[in-house]
């Protein structure tokens, strides 16, 4: 998904309280690791993870979480996930693509909209009647 979001102006950094060494070691290793283009992120000091809340005091690790900052520095999106769930790619794309859309055309994204779909008027008159 990096160059799909790439196209949408987007940066991506993947964040974690690991060391560089560790993920040195771990593109290195790990075939999924070694083909990641976006920057990989030491946050050891956790300033990173406890400044947007993503924090598990209990492990000093952080939760599986992504977070979408606009271009003003304003958080849009914050999402965690269970241990057991993986992130949805497709879903992280089809929303950075509805926050574009929005902001670009003043009108909301429905439920399950994709791209290519109209969007409904953001106005509170017409609640329940589209």
């Amino acid at each position: 998904m990096y160059p799909q979001l790439k196209q949408l102006n987007t940066e991506v950094l993947a964040i974690s309280t690991d060391s560089v060494f560790a993920h040195k070691v771990f593109t290195q290793t790990s075939p999924s690791a070694s083909k990641v283009q976006y920057p990989l992120v030491s946050d050891r000091t956790q300033l990173i993870s406890r400044a947007y809340r993503v924090l598990d005091v209990k492990t000093g690790a952080p939760f599986r979480a992504t977070v979408v900052v606009d271009p003003e520095g304003i958080i849009v999106s914050k999402m965690i996930y269970p241990k057991e769930v993986g992130r949805n790619t497709y879903e992280i794309l089809r929303l950075i693509q509805g926050i574009q859309y929005g902001r670009k055309t003043g009108q909301g994204v429905p439920a399950n909209w994709v791209p290519g779909q109209s969007g409904i008027p953001r106005d509170p008159n017409l609640i329940g009647k589209i």
